[in-house]
């Protein structure tokens, strides 16, 4: 493990992350994103992660987050529909199939468990 550490969010650097174009709904969104910190056994994954606005799927996995900045509505599949911006936080359960309209750019801090 590294040490301990604090990062000011707004201001991280992100790399892009291409989106699978399948999963594009509508516009053109852009996603960019960064790992932070990965346990050894990479089953643990904490990140910032930034979408902007359009419409996409996604499959997902166990994740908290928070809402550093923008807003989405994420409809799940067969439950309920989120609807998040700055300082909400949130719980996707791994496996749900959701479609997340983002209705401006959007940054959250994640943790994932695999």
């Amino acid at each position: 493990m590294t040490h301990s550490f604090a990062l000011h969010i707004p201001d991280a650097d992100l790399e892009p992350e291409p989106l699978d174009p399948a999963q594009i709904v509508s516009g053109n969104p852009e996603v960019t994103g960064k790992v932070v910190w990965e346990s050894a056994d990479g089953r643990q994954i904490r990140g910032i992660w930034q979408i902007t606005p359009g419409v996409v799927t996604d499959t997902e996995a166990d994740e908290l987050f928070v809402v550093i900045s923008g807003s989405a509505t994420i409809e799940c599949e067969d439950g309920p529909t989120l609807r998040v911006g700055p300082g909400d936080m949130a719980v996707l359960r791994a496996g749900d199939r959701t479609t997340w309209t983002v209705h401006e750019t959007l940054r959250k801090a994640y943790a994932i468990t695999l």
